[in-house]
């Protein structure tokens, strides 16, 4: 855990895909304390004619933007550890994107342990057989 999507403005770049998701993989281990080994990362790429900020779009404003939505599991991390996330993130994002624009979003999803896990077993699940 967890599943971390990252949408980021412009064209796909492979490599900033790659810097990106080293950055967040890294911040989620040390900040919010999650195994990278089970950490699922998408990064995908929009066109910046076509993310607007109120009504104009990227690409007239000249600048960049991201959108990252990251579940975990509810109940494993303090309303601390997620707003310096949200803040670390925000940094990693702006020394990686030029021009970023600050509507640029991170979305930590509370998921409930019973509905939410890989390999076909639930956290809860796993909880269980851990003796916690």
């Amino acid at each position: 855990m967890p599943h971390i999507v990252i949408h980021l403005s412009g064209q796909p770049d492979p490599a900033l895909a790659r810097q990106v998701c080293d950055r967040v993989c890294e911040i989620t281990r040390r900040v919010l304390s999650k195994v990278e080994a089970v950490m699922a990362t998408n990064v995908q790429f929009m066109p910046a004619d076509t993310w607007f900020i109120g009504r104009q779009s990227l690409a007239e404003l000249g600048q960049n933007a991201y959108h990252l939505d990251i579940s975990v599991t509810d109940e494993t991390n303090t309303k601390a550890e997620k707003a310096l996330f949200l803040h670390e993130v925000h940094t990693a994002m702006a020394q990686l994107l030029p021009r970023l624009h600050p509507v640029s979003y991170v979305h930590v999803i509370d998921a409930r342990a019973a509905a939410y896990g890989y390999g076909g077993r639930s956290q809860e699940w796993r909880h269980q057989q851990a003796g916690v």
